[in-house]
């Protein structure tokens, strides 16, 4: 078993076929092959069904240690790179949409000043698309809400997020308060679909109070919520990144009591060491949502990340 069969099988697992396995790994086709049929010599077992080109019960299992391995020769050359006092390498980190909108700006410029030669890669996605792939080791590190508890990872707190209602500007709402949960009933939102944990949430809110949210419609994915509300689609309650500042002349994001906070937090493995450079962004990570000038401020730093603490 050699480095070239590994990641032939992990190439055809990603690309779904050996012409394309052959094409991402700058090859032909019979050298993908061949190094997938002494791998399955080597294990006794077959690992891709040809008919199909997916990979069999088997290969994927062989390609989730596969996965570990590469991201553990990656920080080798990481970590030696380190020890030169420069860090180098790529860092695969995943975040919520809406979170990625404020966060990954600052984290792009920073770590471009700080580390010229840390390469980031930036998965959008939400939590429970992007936890497996921390698992498996597609990604380095996730920004995400708190994972379901797990042997395979580890979450430490970042900030919680104001849930508001975002209206427009001229709306007779955008002048208001603080408003009570009571005061949205009948308001006509767009909001997620019944099932997801967002809209879990807000339910379990508002059902203590007797109130119904009143659905004008129910949408999949926060992302499509709020570019729907900014289009005039209807008022919607969205975490508060996802109205970036340059539409807030233009939009209102009004305080609604009694609506729990989103806790967001940084996810990683739980065993194996952080290559040094998914350790540098890390260092970074804390000091951008530690930096005042950086949070708006309907986000509140978890107090044990706060300097002196």
């Amino acid at each position: 078993m050699d480095l070239r069969q590994l990641n032939a099988l992990l190439a055809v697992a990603d690309q779904g076929s050996f012409t394309a396995a052959a094409d991402a790994l700058a090859t032909v086709q019979s050298n993908v092959s061949a190094h997938i049929a002494r791998l399955e010599r080597e294990i006794g077992s077959v690992l891709v069904d040809r008919s199909t080109g997916q990979l069999t019960e088997e290969g994927e299992a062989v390609a989730a240690r596969a996965r570990r391995v590469s991201v553990e020769l990656e920080a080798v050359l990481g970590d030696l790179a380190a020890l030169r006092d420069e860090v180098a390498g790529t860092v695969r980190i995943g975040m919520v949409g809406t979170t990625a909108r404020w966060l990954a700006p600052h984290l792009l410029e920073t770590a471009a000043a700080r580390h010229p030669k840390l390469h980031l890669v930036v998965v959008d996605g939400i939590s429970t698309s992007l936890e497996p792939q921390l698992a498996t080791g597609q990604l380095d590190l996730a920004v995400v809400n708190p994972p379901a508890p797990s042997a395979d990872l580890s979450f430490t707190p970042l900030f919680d997020e104001d849930l508001v209602l975002v209206v427009p500007a001229d709306d007779p709402l955008a002048t208001r308060g603080p408003l009570e949960l009571a005061e949205l009933a009948g308001l006509e939102l767009l909001l997620p679909l019944p099932g997801t944990s967002f809209r879990d949430e807000l339910d379990q809110a508002a059902r203590p109070r007797g109130i119904t949210l009143t659905p004008r419609a129910e949408l999949d994915g926060v992302r499509l919520i709020a570019s729907l509300t900014f289009d005039g689609y209807g008022p919607a309650i969205l975490p508060a990144t996802a109205v970036p500042e340059y539409l807030r002349q233009e939009w209102r994001l009004v305080q609604v009591s009694g609506i729990p906070r989103r806790r967001i937090g940084v996810a990683q493995r739980s065993r194996g060491l952080p290559s040094a450079p998914a350790r540098a962004l890390l260092a970074i990570l804390h000091d951008v949502v530690t930096e005042a000038d950086n949070t708006p401020d309907e986000l509140h730093v978890v107090p044990d990340l706060l300097p002196g603490r």
